[in-house]
C-alpha cells in the first residue's frame, strides 16, 4: 500500500468560532498526535481529504500528512460528523511507524450465490461487518472477500475460516461467527403449521367431548 500526500496547515486557534471560520472556508479542523509527539492542531482542505480517502483503502489509507515541511505518516483515528448534516466537523490523525504493527478494522464483503440456502428458504446473513486485524501499516488489506457459494442451511463461516494475506492476523475470537444462515418463514410453511395447529386443537376437543360423554354414561348407570 502506497502513501497519499495530504497537506495540512498550522496556526489555527482553539475554539468553536475559529473552527466555524475554517469550515466556512472549506477546511476541516484537525489534530495529529501519536508516537510521543505533543498534539498538533492543524487544518486540512475538505476536498483534498475526500480525494485522499477515495481509494480502495478508504479510512485505512496511509497519509503522508505534511505540516510545515515535516511529514507525519498517519492514519485517521477518528472523524467527528455533524449530528444532522453528517458533514465532517473534525478529524483526528494518529502518527504511525510504518514498521510497527497496529490494529485496524477492515471491511468484509461477500461474493457468490448460496443456491442451496436460497432453494431451501434460507438467507445468508453477514453477522460481522468488519474484522479487526493486526499488521504493519503498509500491509493493511483493503478488505476481505468471502465466497458463500458452497454454504448450506447448516453452514457457519467463522473468523478462523477467513483467508488472510501473509503478515495479517485476525484479532477477533477465532470461533466468532462471521457469516450465518437465517431460516426464513414462508406462506406455505405458515399455512401448514396453522393447519396442523387447528387439527391438533380439533383432536383435543374431540377427546374432551368423548371423555365427557363417557363420564355422563357412567353417572347414568
Amino acid at each position: 500500500m502506497s502513501e497519499t500526500v495530504l497537506q495540512a496547515e498550522t496556526g489555527r486557534n482553539a475554539g468553536s468560532s475559529d473552527s466555524r471560520r475554517l469550515r466556512a472556508e472549506g477546511k476541516i479542523p484537525a489534530v495529529v498526535y501519536g508516537h510521543g509527539m505533543d498534539p498538533l492542531p492543524v487544518s486540512v482542505d475538505r476536498r483534498e481529504l475526500r480525494h485522499a480517502l477515495s481509494g480502495a483503502a478508504g479510512m485505512n489509507t496511509i497519509l503522508d500528512l505534511t505540516v510545515d515541511g515535516t511529514v507525519y505518516p498517519s492514519l485517521i483515528k477518528d472523524i467527528q460528523r455533524h449530528p444532522v448534516k453528517r458533514n465532517v466537523q473534525h478529524v483526528d490523525f494518529i502518527q504511525v511507524n510504518l514498521n510497527e504493527e497496529i490494529v485496524v478494522s477492515i471491511p468484509i464483503h461477500l461474493e457468490g450465490e448460496a443456491k442451496d440456502v436460497s432453494n431451501n428458504g434460507g438467507l445468508v446473513d453477514l453477522a460481522m461487518q468488519e474484522l479487526q486485524v493486526r499488521t504493519t501499516p503498509r500491509n493493511i488489506p483493503d478488505g476481505v472477500t468471502i465466497d458463500v457459494s458452497e454454504m448450506t442451511m447448516d453452514s457457519v463461516i467463522r473468523v478462523e475460516d477467513i483467508p488472510l494475506p501473509s503478515g495479517v492476523v485476525a484479532e477477533a475470537d477465532a470461533d466468532a461467527p462471521v457469516v450465518t444462515v437465517l431460516t426464513m418463514r414462508t406462506p406455505v410453511l405458515d399455512a401448514e403449521e396453522e393447519a396442523a395447529e387447528e387439527a391438533a386443537a380439533a383432536a383435543a376437543e374431540g377427546e374432551e367431548g368423548a371423555e365427557a360423554e363417557a363420564s355422563a354414561d357412567s353417572d347414568g348407570e
